[in-house]
């Protein structure tokens, strides 16, 4: 329930770097998995809004995707859950499901050391079967979309009457994709004693008359992110899965034209991890974290500026404040949680006017957080691939060649040696190539100079990753083209909803991919007429997806999706096309006597 609070109504929030977890009020439990994930200090949105959720307040916050939004409002529940008590106590409503089980993972990860905790993802395109046995079984932690909320409502197997806290996550996402009459209707069914906290990126209207009504004395926060990169600075990803990283690192290492770098990880385990196998390739790396005692990180630091360490691997803390010319590359092995702590990571080179290079390996479970950082820094990430053995090997000829050539400088010594190459020749009627290719192995050592290019083939394949969603605007009103993973083939479907229905493409590709568990790269055209719109999907969808995305609304309307008939100009009144999918004996039937039907989610 809201508590009284004398904190001003309305407050502009920073960076908190100061702050630890432990001052914000959070228990033993909570800590031990935040430091087991590598969470250092919180995040502006996480210390501004944890202590007013931890007091029982409402909050509404207004930041961006990456800010860290999770954790603000999942650790004070946890601080506050009463695990001998069935019914959800927690209900956490997003516009899609891809967030819904990125949120359930959180949660999870948070509650690693508090004992019996259950979180259940409840969304569309998933089987009722597997949810109605968990909410038998009793949760803790729902975490789910509107739509599939409702449905559980409505047949009443999902059980609000105990809900203590409830989170509105993206709102004004959820709002343009067509949510608005589900999630008022949902938070109507619940508690009035109950605690809300409201997450936002922007704040028009429809959220504040939301906010009004549904929050009670609620404390807003904005944050304020210092997200601004440097223009000098070069920013580029490579897509790659968490196994690959060291060879990965390895090769860019290879190739890259580094002087000092500073590669980023999660964890302060990982950090002297990750040191001792660049140090095992022959790389100059050493690590620092925050448990480094602060003699031994000035010792390495100075070691950084004077050349004599080439690799530093820190974690955020770590190397907050330093400013060492040396740095021409920052990489984030692992990218970071918010856009603020990437902004700090790449702000270590390209400082005072001179050109830094910044990396990030992202795995495709990331490419959200890559999305949000350019956003938040309005700069585009390059995609880079991996280096090739061809790569590898010009690059390292290249660096022999200059070896020779500083060598030839060297006259004194050069006459020297001609001098003994000369008597070796003499003496075994070798030609001199021979002796310099010989001297270069003796030179080389055991390790070979170049790659074999057999090993190309053995080697990990890195895969270009499509990024979601890319709108390019087509011919007509209100169409838009969504970038394909595959070529496969595809059909035109119409749905019955259009411009009268206030429809926009984006919650057209949010229904139908949360309800017919679709990618959003199965997307093709969307061109939206006044009753109806037509979709290009795959060819040929299976008669289950189709019958999932029958019962689908948008806007309150049935889609009552099925093929075009190829005539959809002749019968822009609404009618239907002669076409049909399905004959209507086989069509889903809709009612149970009460006048209620399912909903998409």
């Amino acid at each position: 329930m809201p508590s009284d609070n004398s904190a001003d109504a309305n407050t502009a929030v920073e960076s908190h770097h100061d702050l630890t977890f432990a001052e914000l009020g959070l228990g033993e439990a909570v800590l031990k998995a935040l430091r087991a994930a590598g969470y250092e200090t919180p995040s502006a949105i996480q210390a501004a809004t944890i202590p007013h959720l931890l007091a029982g307040r409402d909050v509404v916050g207004l930041a961006q995707t990456g800010t860290g939004k999770t954790a603000a409002f999942a650790l004070p529940i946890l601080e506050h859950l009463d695990r001998a008590q069935k019914n959800p106590q927690a209900l956490v409503l997003l516009p899609t499901r891809e967030l819904a089980l990125q949120v359930c993972e959180s949660f999870e990860k948070y509650a690693g050391h508090s004992a019996g905790v259950h979180v259940l993802p409840i969304y569309g395109g998933q089987g009722y079967g597997q949810q109605l046995s968990a909410l038998r079984r009793g949760v803790h932690i729902v975490v789910g979309t509107p739509g599939r909320i409702m449905d559980h409502l409505e047949k009443g197997t999902l059980d609000l009457s105990e809900l203590k806290y409830l989170v509105l996550d993206e709102a004004d996402e959820m709002l343009k994709m067509g949510f608005a009459e589900d999630v008022e209707i949902i938070l109507a069914k619940t508690p009035e004693t109950k605690q809300v906290a409201l997450f936002s990126a922007t704040m028009p209207q429809q959220i504040r008359r939301l906010s009004a009504k549904y929050l009670h004395d609620a404390q807003e926060v904005t944050v304020k992110e210092k997200t601004t990169t440097s223009e000098n600075l070069t920013q580029r990803y490579l897509v790659v899965s968490y196994p690959q990283k060291v060879d990965a690192l390895t090769r860019i290492l290879e190739v890259e034209n580094f002087e000092g770098m500073i590669v980023f990880t999660r964890t302060r385990n990982e950090t002297e991890t990750l040191a001792e196998k660049l140090r095992a390739r022959g790389y100059a790396a050493a690590a620092i974290s925050g448990d480094v005692v602060q003699a031994q990180r000035e010792r390495t630091i100075k070691q950084l500026k004077d050349g004599k360490l080439d690799i530093l691997v820190a974690t955020d803390v770590a190397a907050r404040g330093l400013d060492v010319d040396r740095i021409s590359h920052v990489v984030n092995f692992d990218i970071p949680i918010d856009t603020e702590s990437y902004v700090h990571r790449v702000g270590r080179t390209g400082r005072a006017g001179r050109t830094g290079d910044a990396i990030s390996f992202v795995t495709p479970r990331e490419r959200r957080m890559l999305t949000s950082i350019e956003r938040a820094t309005r700069q585009p990430l390059t995609q880079m691939f991996l280096p090739s053995v061809d790569d590898v090997n010009a690059t390292r000829l290249a660096r022999f060649d200059d070896r020779i050539t500083m060598a030839l400088a060297q006259g004194d010594r050069i006459q020297a040696f001609r001098d003994i190459v000369g008597h070796y020749v003499a003496n075994h009627d070798v030609p001199e190539g021979d002796v310099a290719a010989a001297l270069a192995v003796v030179a080389q050592g055991d390790t070979p100079l170049l790659l074999d290019p057999a090993e190309e083939a053995r080697a990990p394949q890195f895969v270009r990753e499509e990024r979601p969603l890319h709108g390019v605007r087509q011919d007509g009103p209100k169409a838009e083209r969504y970038r394909r993973d595959s070529a496969g083939p595809t059909a035109t479907y119409r749905i019955a909803v259009g411009k009268r229905h206030k429809v926009e493409p984006r919650q057209i590709v949010g229904a139908i991919a949360n309800e017919g568990g679709l990618s959003r790269g199965d997307f093709g055209a969307i061109k939206i007429h006044p009753n109806f719109s037509l979709v290009d999907l795959p060819a040929n969808l299976p008669g289950d997806v189709l019958g999932k995305l029958a019962r689908t609304r948008i806007s309150g309307v049935l889609i009552d999706i099925k093929l075009d008939g190829g005539t959809s100009s002749s019968y822009g009144d609404g009618r239907p096309p002669r076409h049909d999918h399905a004959p209507k004996g086989d069509r889903p039937r809709y009612g149970d006597g009460q006048g209620r039907k399912p909903r998409h989610s």
